[in-house]
């Protein structure tokens, strides 16, 4: 039996949160909002976590989250470095300080997963009917499709300031049409949204879907963002430093080739997330208010459920 595989992104720097957010306690026993995720997918038919870090936090990953999770599930951890650039780019990336942007970092995981997949951001709360929704997509995933756990825009935003969403167009088959990387930010009751590719900027509704990285892919993902990745070098040579290789970016480019089909996967859960030190506290209040629920244990990896 193929294994059921959780690819969680926690390379990134946390820089408008002030420090490594993935490792922010906000359970009564210092959970992560990573120990919740890894968790509920565990619940939902998961057999096997892949982390992708930077290799200066391997440490203090398997002595914190990786000493919690691995009696319960096979764990595996790659490390986003560009030693998979081509040399002249590996040159031109010394002076980067931030990883290259989520499609790398699932690049980065190709040596480990060879079956359909899952991912997800390692500072997001993305709730049990959302693991449970991709769980059973994992089960009768095609080749050349794709699935996009989906939430609604309005309920993702910071009150504290911009947020970067994928405010995705879906058609009425609930298949993605276009998915634009965007800063968003709610104001009264519509949401600005300043795409990143340079296109004009508008205004939407709170109900628009949004992608939260929340994705599924079978393996043919590798390929694309291989070949993807070799465009994008070439493309912002001149700008290395600060250019990001976003997943949400290759797969709108995927969708316009008609190469994928991404399926939208509409969830019930509630969504929650730390952009902003502020955030902080009403995520702490929503994990106590389903710990009194008896949706979570007060310390969550003890025995039972």
């Amino acid at each position: 039996m193929k294994d059921k595989t959780l690819l969680i992104m926690a390379a990134g720097l946390g820089s408008r949160f002030g420090g490594l957010k993935q490792l922010e306690g906000m359970g009564p026993n210092n959970e992560y909002l990573i120990d919740y995720s890894i968790y509920d997918a565990l619940k939902s038919g998961f057999t096997k976590v892949v982390f992708i870090i930077k290799k200066e936090n391997y440490e203090i990953f398997k002595e914190t989250i990786g000493k919690r999770v691995e009696p319960h599930v096979k764990v595996e951890y790659v490390f986003q470095t560009n030693d998979n650039m081509p040399k002249d780019y590996q040159e031109l990336l010394k002076t980067r300080v931030k990883p290259l942007g989520t499609a790398h970092a699932i690049y980065c995981a190709k040596d480990k997963i060879n079956e359909p997949f899952a991912i997800i951001n390692a500072d997001d709360f993305y709730g049990r009917d959302a693991f449970i929704k991709a769980s059973n997509y994992l089960d009768k995933i095609k080749n050349n499709h794709a699935g996009l756990i989906a939430y609604k825009l309005g309920n993702t935003l910071s009150p504290n300031g911009s947020t970067k969403r994928g405010v995705c167009k879906v058609n009425d088959k609930n298949e993605l049409i276009t998915i634009i990387e965007s800063k968003t930010k709610l104001v009264g009751d519509v949401v600005e949204v300043e795409p990143l590719d340079g296109t004009k900027s508008f205004t939407t509704s709170k109900d628009t879907i949004a992608s939260m990285n929340f994705l599924i892919f079978t393996p043919e993902i590798f390929k694309i963002l291989e070949e993807k990745l070799d465009e994008f070098l070439e493309k912002n040579k001149h700008d290395l430093s600060n250019c990001e290789y976003l997943i949400p970016i290759v797969l709108n480019e995927c969708l316009k080739e008609k190469r994928i089909t991404t399926d939208v996967i509409k969830t019930d859960a509630t969504w929650y997330g730390v952009t902003y030190k502020e955030d902080k506290e009403k995520v702490v209040s929503a994990l106590n208010d389903m710990i009194k629920n008896k949706i979570y244990n007060n310390n969550l990896w003890e025995s039972g459920d």
